[in-house]
């Protein structure tokens, strides 16, 4: 009798808790960037003045540019650090202590970061943001490993590029409504109520990871894999990463180079969007900048699809890189409408994701995945790191600079540019070593993937066979197995 668990239904269920996994995380990372003014606004406004019905002072908590851009720094860094050993321990004591811990710490993270709102003014107020932000990085690029994870192996060889599509939808969904719903929220209810809407959004996450451990435990088990892939974890040692490829580090590199083009942008757009186009307000700026995250919110199941039919991962990585490269020379030197920069910027952002972290899966084993999720965010995120480092070096220090130079937002899109002319280069060498090592990346069927899953599937399962039977020679009894 067939399994629920082996029925297309099932995954699909999975697939959807997993989804939701990271939906109220995306919501809150971006918060400050919507909401760029309030932050770095004035902390009393004793001479405000009213021009043309708008006022010319904005309350907020007093953040200077480098402060500002220091929220995003210290949530990439602590992703760079945490992520490596997140992704190992996910490996070794499996999918469900990742999402309920990481969950948690998302909730914690996203609770401080609010509450570090209401000591504006005070020497804690940094302090206690950075805190949050620090936690919350913690949480929610970990999750995104083990999120991963699970759809990797639900899966794998079968509509593995419209499930990563679909996890990526559902998140930029979170950034999406953030940029549509934050800035009205804000101006009724204010900063720190704001906040604390998008820490309880975070606890849909934790809800979510409660659902879906359940469906992935318990689909293990219909499918007799539940014991062997233990089994298989506890073989995972750390010196494993030594094992992993040219390929798999190429790949990592050609995301990281793109994303630092993408994240740093998103974060200061808003403020870019009214200092060098006249006639926008902090709301049509706002959304805008949300443009990105639209386009990948509708394109990325059917980019998913495209990808799962045509196969040709590598071609693609390359082919966004190089078709990303325009828009940051349209955003630096000419006056086209921003919307149609943000847009462009979201379909290529979109492309990306679906053929870049998709990969990783098919250059890695399924018991070192974790690990090489990890290692894949870390990397990622140095970048963005320090990419965020140089942008707020890039456009100042000074908060008393209400509108900055259009020069300054020039040499930052300069430096965006840059990282994509990288991301060029070593999407480039990936696929000239793809192609020396059998073209995996670049397959235009399924074949060798659903090759490689029930390769997997059949590893682990004549593992598990080995082990009853050597328990049979050493007639050991058998016991039951707790629920971990």
């Amino acid at each position: 009798m067939t399994q629920p668990a082996e029925k297309a239904y099932y995954r699909f269920v999975v697939l959807f808790f997993n989804c939701l996994l990271t939906f109220g995380s995306y919501f809150c990372f971006d918060i400050p960037s919507v909401l760029q003014d309030q932050f770095q606004g004035n902390l009393t406004c004793p001479n405000a003045t009213v021009i043309n019905g708008t006022i010319d002072c904005v309350l907020g908590l007093g953040m200077t540019p480098q402060q500002y851009n220091l929220l995003y720094a210290i949530y990439a860094w602590t992703n760079a650090i945490v992520v490596i050993m997140a992704g190992f321990l996910v490996d070794k004591l499996g999918n469900r202590f990742g999402v309920f811990f990481f969950s948690s710490l998302c909730v914690l993270g996203s609770s401080l970061f609010a509450l570090g709102s209401h000591f504006k003014g005070t020497p804690y107020l940094l302090p206690l943001m950075l805190t949050g932000r620090l936690l919350f990085g913690s949480g929610n690029g970990s999750l995104t490993i083990v999120q991963n994870r699970i759809t990797a192996f639900w899966f794998k060889g079968k509509e593995l590029a419209l499930a990563f599509g679909l996890t990526i939808a559902f998140s930029r969904l979170g950034s999406v409504l953030n940029f549509f719903l934050t800035q009205r929220f804000e101006e009724r209810y204010g900063l720190q109520w704001t906040l604390w809407g998008g820490a309880l959004l975070c606890v849909l996450s934790f809800l979510s990871a409660v659902i879906v451990s359940t469906l992935d435990k318990i689909g293990m088990k219909q499918l007799g894999l539940d014991d062997a892939i233990q089994e298989e974890s506890r073989k995972v040692r750390i010196q494993d990463v030594k094992l992993l490829s040219l390929r798999y580090w190429l790949l990592i590199l050609t995301i990281m180079f793109f994303y630092n083009g993408i994240f740093p942008f998103i974060a200061d757009a808003s403020k870019f969007i009214q200092d060098k186009y006249s006639g926008y307000s902090q709301k049509e700026a706002a959304y805008i900048a949300g443009a990105v995250y639209d386009s990948s919110l509708v394109l990325s199941a059917s980019v998913g699809i495209l990808i799962d039919y045509v196969g040709l991962r590598g071609i693609f990585a390359v082919s966004c890189a190089v078709l990303t490269l325009p828009v940051f020379g349209l955003l630096a030197f000419t006056y086209v409408p921003p919307l149609i920069s943000t847009i462009w910027l979201g379909i290529t952002y979109s492309f990306a994701a679906a053929s870049m972290w998709p990969s990783i899966p098919l250059v890695v084993p399924q018991a070192t995945l974790g690990t090489a999720m990890g290692l894949a965010t870390s990397i990622q995120m140095i970048g963005v790191g320090v990419s965020n480092l140089v942008v707020g070096q890039i456009l100042g220090t000074k908060s008393s600079q209400t509108k900055i130079p259009l020069w300054r937002w020039q040499r930052m899109m300069i430096f965006m540019l840059a990282n994509t002319i990288a991301c060029i280069i070593t999407s480039a060498l990936l696929n000239v070593v793809d192609h020396r090592q059998g073209a995996i990346l670049n397959k235009t069927t399924k074949r060798s993937e659903e090759a490689k899953q029930n390769s997997d599937r059949e590893t682990l399962i004549q593992g598990e066979e080995e082990e009853n039977q050597d328990e049979e020679v050493e007639e050991i009894p058998p016991h039951s197995i707790n629920a971990s």
